[in-house]
C-alpha cells in the first residue's frame, strides 16, 4: 500500500486582531498576567458579518489545492475537524464542499476538539492507503470566540481561545515518503474537565431546548486547567514517544515537531524534556491563541510559508484536548 503524502497546506484566519490590551478593556486582566499564563499576545476574532468556518475553510482549502497542483474538482472526499459547526447539526464537512462547489463527494465530520486534525489525517490515511480516494481535503478549524464570556468571570478560557482554519491534500505517495505512522488515544473519565455541557441531547425536552435561556452557563467552555495541564505534559510525550518507537527513530531524528497550540508553557515544558533546541520545535500561539482543531493544520502552514518544513524532513505532530484524547503523526515530508 502507498503512504499517504501532504502535498499542498494552506491557512486562513480572519482580519479581526484582538489584543491582550483589548480584552484588558473587557475584563479584571492584563497583558502580562495573560502572557504569563499563556504565552498569548493575541488572537484572531471573526466577523459574525461576513465570516463563516465553512466559506473561511473553502478559503483555506483553496491555498492548500494551488500549492498542491490540483484543481478543486479533483478533490473526492472531505474531511472536516471541528467543534464549533456552523450548525448544530449539518455539519461543516456539507458546507464547505456546497462552497467549493464539489456537490456529490462525501464529506465527513470529526468532533475530537484539540486532536481532531491528527484524527481527521488518520482516516485520511487509511483511505489512501486502501485506494479508496486520490484527493483528499483534510481540514481543522474553529469559530471560538462568539461563545466565549468576555467577561471577568470567563477570563480563564477567554483569553485563550481564537478562530481560524488550515487544511492539507492528502494523496498517494509514489514513493517513501508521506505519513509514516499515526497513534490516536483517548481517556473519557476526564471528558468534564475540559466540555461545554449545552446544547446536549441527554435533556428533559425543556431543559434541552427551552423558549427561553435565562443562564448560559453550561453554553460555555468549562475548564479544569491545572488538570489539563498535568494530563497534556504526560500524554504529549508519551504520544511523541510512540510515534518514535514505532517508526525505530529518536528525538534527534526530528527536524520540526508542531504541537498544538495549547499553551506556550505546555510546549517549552515538552522542548525542554525532549531536548529540542528552538529550531525543531514551532509555535505560533502568541499571534493566534489556541484554534483548538486549526492550531497544528495553520502551524503547519504557516511553518511551511517560512522554510521551516522541506523536502525529507521528519515532522512529528502531536496534540492533547477535550476528551481526553491525544494523538500523534510522524511525517517524512
Amino acid at each position: 500500500m502507498n503512504n499517504a503524502k501532504i502535498v499542498g497546506i494552506g491557512h486562513h484566519v480572519p482580519e479581526r486582531i484582538v489584543t491582550n490590551d483589548e480584552l484588558s478593556t473587557m475584563m479584571d486582566t492584563n497583558n502580562e498576567w495573560i502572557i504569563e499564563r499563556t504565552g498569548i499576545e493575541q488572537r484572531r476574532f471573526i466577523d459574525p458579518s461576513k465570516d463563516t468556518l465553512a466559506n473561511m475553510a473553502a478559503k483555506a482549502s483553496k491555498i492548500a489545492a494551488e500549492r498542491a497542483n490540483i484543481k478543486i474538482s479533483d478533490i473526492d472526499f472531505i474531511i472536516f475537524a471541528t467543534i464549533t459547526p456552523d450548525y448544530f447539526f449539518p455539519g461543516s464537512g456539507v458546507l464547505v464542499q456546497r462552497e467549493l462547489g464539489l456537490e456529490g463527494i462525501g464529506a465527513l465530520d470529526i468532533r475530537n476538539a484539540c486532536s481532531g486534525f491528527i484524527y481527521a489525517l488518520s482516516i485520511g490515511e487509511q483511505y489512501i492507503k486502501t485506494g479508496t480516494y486520490k484527493n483528499i481535503l483534510v481540514i481543522g478549524g474553529e469559530i471560538q470566540s462568539t461563545a466565549l464570556d468576555l467577561t471577568t468571570r470567563g477570563r480563564n478560557t477567554a483569553v485563550i481561545f481564537g478562530d481560524g482554519v488550515g487544511a492539507a491534500i492528502l494523496q498517494p505517495s509514489t514513493d517513501d515518503k508521506g505519513i509514516l505512522s499515526t497513534h490516536l488515544h483517548a481517556d473519557g473519565r476526564f471528558a468534564e474537565e475540559l466540555y461545554v455541557k449545552d446544547p446536549g441531547s441527554s435533556r428533559p425536552n425543556e431543559e434541552r431546548q427551552p423558549e427561553q435561556i435565562l443562564d448560559t452557563s453550561t453554553y460555555k467552555v468549562h475548564m479544569n486547567g491545572s488538570a489539563v495541564f498535568k494530563h497534556a505534559i504526560v500524554r504529549f510525550s508519551e504520544v511523541i514517544n510512540e510515534a518514535l518507537d514505532k517508526n525505530n527513530l529518536s528525538k534527534e531524528d526530528i527536524n520540526l515537531l508542531i504541537p498544538h497550540q495549547a499553551n506556550l508553557r505546555i510546549s517549552q515544558f515538552l522542548q525542554k524534556k525532549l531536548e529540542l533546541p528552538d529550531e525543531k520545535i514551532y509555535n505560533n500561539i502568541m499571534r493566534y491563541g489556541n484554534t483548538t482543531a486549526g492550531s497544528i493544520p495553520i502551524a503547519m502552514s504557516e511553518a511551511w510559508q517560512e522554510g521551516k518544513v522541506k523536502e525529507n524532513d521528519l515532522v512529528c505532530l502531536a496534540a492533547f484536548g477535550s476528551g481526553f484524547t491525544w494523538a500523534s503523526a510522524l511525517i517524512k515530508w
